[in-house]
């Protein structure tokens, strides 16, 4: 028995692919903020690393990825 398998148009598919690429890395962007704060207000490396494991965080997401040579961050 073959299934059939039931898909959009290819226009609303690319729409789709986008705007999930766009939530991904929106995401990726606001943990990335969020770790960083965690960082800037933890007391030591050990309290730091406790609140972003409780957050679901980890370390390399405050880093700073694909940030264009010359830049400056705010």
């Amino acid at each position: 028995m073959t299934l059939a398998r039931h898909s959009g148009p290819p226009r609303e598919q690319g729409r789709f692919s986008e705007a999930r690429a766009s939530g991904q890395r929106q995401e990726a962007i606001q943990s990335g903020r969020a770790a960083r704060t965690v960082a800037d207000h933890a007391v030591s490396a050990q309290d730091c690393d406790e609140l972003l494991a409780m957050l679901g965080l980890k370390a390399v997401d405050g880093k700073r990825h694909g940030r264009a040579a010359g830049t400056t961050v705010s």
